[in-house]
């Protein structure tokens, strides 16, 4: 707890109301949420028919009965490996197929086998594994518990709250169709409620033809108090009790200038959340991508137990759940990756430091921006443009006028081993002179609206068209425009950052698209949280074909789903230049890495209004030890390149944006690890989740100190009156890569030598890894041509062992010098290698701070080797 103290959110933060609340729906606002949350814990009126219970070799299946209206539902249970069980509940003859989420798992996941351990008119008790472990069906009412032994860990639908709102059409005889012959004088008549049919926000209507489709269940969680995830809101990382509030709402939506400590929902939508206490971490995917809220209530269960539940409730689709058993939070971690895959791993120089702003002007700008980085000795790897740089907001495009030699431009930025990347959008002007609409709307691409003509609206371009994304052809041809004979003046150093695919419609309800809109068969409010993930999807499947699959992609999102992780990285959105939103950033950002998403950062400086030199200087100092480093802006705020704020200022920024490219590597291996085993690259530094350097940015005015709580080791104090550090501390007993010649680019550092951090445990020993590869192909994966080796240090001696032994590849880079902290001084310092040369090496010692420096050992980062301290 007082690491959570520290680390997320030490105070309240007031900050000036920006964002126009009633632009978007409340729970009571939204008829389906409103509907869901009048119903009430109690008695379930479902009933399970043990009679139609069916197992097979994957899963068991039974009939659910609504005691109400007499619907049957189907039950399917699944127990998969690596510890889960996979929940589905579906209409067992619903009037036409309701949605269920594609291509977001990465394989129909394994399955083992099931088996029925007792069996009575009540309940029927089955084995997941193990002599402890079961999974208990309750026929009346209808009820599901995990058990290890006598321990309940998780039930479902105990508090009563499945509801399931069957498809129907607006007509009595139809309705006895559904419910069956011979029980319409059983069932209680439906009452019809406002916006079941059709509903209003503002002046846009939102009709339902086949009427209400919502879907709710609860889960409790004996013993649990801290529930975390269900990104994106702008909260705290553990999440709140939501009782007498409203829930947490999970619905892609472009919210402008959002505020901080609210369940509103934001640009991102990941459903899954975990539980954690001292005995067990679990999680739960909800897999629905309609719009959702989930609801939070923590208090005592039976025997004063504590207890967390948790309701889901989504408009449409099919109850899909998993429940990852874990039980430490590195087994949640694997179980999850295993269903939605790891963190994409990408391209070395994406991990540096990234300049942006709405907007650089035009080439001349660009390049004076450029200049003004090396003449202040500055490193940057990307250089962004925005929206102002295409031909009318025609993406794909140039400005002819500001941008008229674009491939000049990359070219010389290509000389300085640096990059761009260029927003592309995915609303395209309609416009029959424009290629890239007349394309799709031959094709058929456009989503329709709700009449079967193309859906227009308005967004940065004027009137607009939107891509089905959900179409596998359209993702097919949006990826092919990203060739270099399709997009002019693109180079090999351009890279895509997709904006505004909420999607953003900004003349739309609650600034997104009718939910009546069609992608084929389905309505957008099916696949609403879906679009963003399609469209970086597709944007980074074009970049991997236009370099014949051999490079890796770099798209940014700002939108995204479960398994966007998958294809680049993510943003926290326009957030403000105040310290609440630089502070808000840190559990943000760990939210996202919880669930897979570990390549996320915030605008550095904020994205609206103006920050002050201190609070720019403090943000680039915590930004450099996020995931993604980038510094963006408004159009309408002053110029704040890192030099325009005086020498002293322009010095501190300069001295963070180092740090960031000296621990370039370790920030590599972290990621290289992050895409094999979905753990997150930045977390809390809680054992055993911590990793090897902990950072407490300061998030505070004019403030002189902190206070860091150090795992095992009690509390730090750091004392800061100059403003020019950043508390970092490294853990005992780890080692630590790092490339101290900073140049103007990662690229230029390539070759360049390491400098190892070792440093010691109280036993004298230390461990780490290095890990290097050519930073930007596929060939560590198809050709195995990589570098992964252990350092370990023990009985006064480091040494270099190579983890991978069957891969192959060579560096130039060679160990510079080593710097071990907490060392006694030695009388010799001896190098061997592997061809039997041993050579001596030059040391100083100092003996305030214990530290030993060896100097140039001079030998291949790439090779076997052992340093001997005599």
């Amino acid at each position: 707890m007082c690491l959570y103290r520290v680390l997320v959110l030490s105070v309240f933060l007031s900050i000036t109301q920006a964002v126009d609340r009633s632009n978007f729906k409340t729970c009571d606002q939204s008829a389906f949420c409103s509907r869901q949350r009048a119903m009430k814990p109690g008695q379930s009126s479902y009933t399970a028919l043990l009679e139609t219970l069916e197992l097979s070799d994957s899963h068991l299946t039974v009939q659910l009965l609504n005691n109400n209206n007499k619907v049957l539902l189907l039950l399917e249970l699944y127990r998969l490996q690596g510890n889960m069980t996979r929940v589905k509940i579906n209409e067992l003859k619903p009037i036409k197929a309701r949605y269920e989420v594609p291509d977001v798992l990465i394989t129909d996941p394994p399955t083992e086998l099931m088996s029925v351990v007792a069996q009575d008119e009540h309940r029927v008790v089955l084995s997941l594994g193990g002599e402890d472990w079961r999974l208990i069906l309750s026929a009346q009412p209808f009820r599901l518990d995990i058990m290890e032994g006598p321990q309940v860990l998780l039930s479902l639908n105990s508090r009563g709250l499945l509801a399931f709102e069957q498809l129907r059409i607006q007509d009595t005889e139809q309705h006895e169709k559904v419910c069956g012959e011979g029980e319409e004088e059983e069932a209680e008549e439906e009452v019809d409620q406002p916006g079941m049919w059709e509903e209003t926000f503002k002046t846009h209507a939102d009709t339902k033809p086949n009427g209400p489709s919502s879907i709710s269940l609860d889960f409790s969680l004996p013993g649990v108090e801290h529930v975390y995830g269900i990104p994106e809101h702008a909260d705290g990382l553990r999440l709140k009790n939501t009782d007498g509030g409203d829930p947490y709402r999970l619905y892609n939506l472009d919210v402008f200038q959002y505020e901080l400590f609210n369940p509103m929902a934001l640009y991102g939508a990941v459903p899954v959340l975990l539980s954690h206490n001292t005995h067990r971490t679990m999680g739960l995917f909800w897999l629905n991508a309609a719009e959702t809220w989930v609801d939070v209530s923590s208090g005592q269960g039976s025997s004063e137990v504590p207890q967390t539940d948790v309701r889901w409730i989504s408009e449409s689709g099919i109850i899909d759940v998993f429940i990852m058993l874990g039980p430490r939070p590195n087994d949640v971690f694997t179980q999850y990756s295993s269903l939605t895959g790891t963190q994409a791993f990408p391209p070395l120089s994406s991990l540096a430091y990234h300049q942006c702003r709405w907007n650089y002007n035009d080439q001349e700008d660009v390049s004076a921006v450029d200049q003004g980085f090396d003449e202040h000795d500055i490193p940057y790897d990307f250089i962004w443009l925005d929206i102002e740089h295409t031909d009318g907001k025609r993406y794909f495009t140039w400005d002819n006028n500001k941008f008229p030699q674009p491939k000049d431009m990359l070219q010389g930025l290509l000389d300085k081993r640096r990059k761009m990347v260029t927003i592309v959008d995915p609303h395209i002007k309609v416009d029959s002179s424009y290629k890239i609409h007349t394309e799709i709307r031959s094709r058929g691409y456009y989503i329709k609206n709700k009449d079967g003509g193309d859906y227009e609206g308005w967004c940065w371009p004027g009137n607009a068209g939107y891509p089905d994304f959900t179409n596998p052809e359209m993702r097919k041809w949006w990826a092919s425009m990203f060739a270099y004979d399709q997009y002019e003046g693109s180079m090999e150093n351009l890279y895509t950052w997709n904006d505004m695919n909420e999607p953003s419609v900004f003349n739309g309800p609650e600034v997104t698209m009718h939910k009546d809109a069609l992608h084929g068969p389905w309505e957008h409010r099916d696949i609403h949280n879906l679009y963003g993930f399609y469209v970086q999807m597709a944007t980074a499947e074009g970049q991997i074909q236009r370099s014949g699959g051999l490079e890796r992609p770099f798209v940014l999102t700002r939108a995204f789903f479960a398994g966007s992780q998958r294809y680049g990285a993510v943003w926290t959105g326009d957030n403000a230049a105040e310290w609440g939103h630089l502070k808000m950033s840190i559990p943000m950002c760990l939210s996202l890495g919880l669930v897979g998403i570990s390549f996320c950062g915030a605008d550095v400086g904020g994205f609206f209004k103006t920050p002050s030199a201190e609070l720019l200087v403090r943000w680039y100092q915590a930004g450099a030890y996020q995931p993604f480093f980038r510094a963006h802006a408004h159009l309408d705020t002053p110029r704040r390149e890192p030099w325009l704020f005086g020498p002293d200022n322009t010095a501190l920024i300069r001295e963070a944006v180092r740090q960031r490219y000296t621990l370039l590597p370790y920030w590599y291996l972290q990621f290289y690890h992050a895409q094999r085993t979905g753990q997150p690259v930045m977390r809390l530094p809680l054992p055993p989740s911590g990793r090897d350097l902990l950072v407490h940015p300061v998030t505070d005015e004019r403030s002189s100190g902190v206070t860091a709580y150090l795992p095992g080791n009690g509390e730090v104090s750091f004392e800061d009156g100059e403003r020019g550090k950043i508390p970092v501390f490294q853990r005992g007993g780890s080692i630590i890569c790092r490339k101290n010649r900073v140049r103007r680019s990662s690229s230029c550092m390539e070759n360049d030598p390491y400098t190892l951090y070792v440093a010691l445990d109280s036993q004298g020993k230390a461990e780490g890894e290095i890990y290097i590869d050519d930073g930007h192909t596929f060939k560590h994966k198809t050709d195995k041509q990589f570098i992964h080796r252990r350092l370990s240090f023990t009985a006064n001696s480091l040494s270099s062992s190579d983890l991978s032994p069957d891969s192959q590849f060579t560096t130039a880079s060679w160990v510079e010098q080593v710097n071990i902290l907490g060392a006694q001084k030695p009388d010799a310092v001896t190098l061997t290698t592997t061809d039997g040369g041993e050579s001596s090496v030059e040391f100083e010692f100092d003996p305030d701070t214990a530290v030993l420096t060896l100097r140039k050992p001079g030998v291949n980062a790439g090779v076997n080797w052992t340093l001997h301290l005599r």
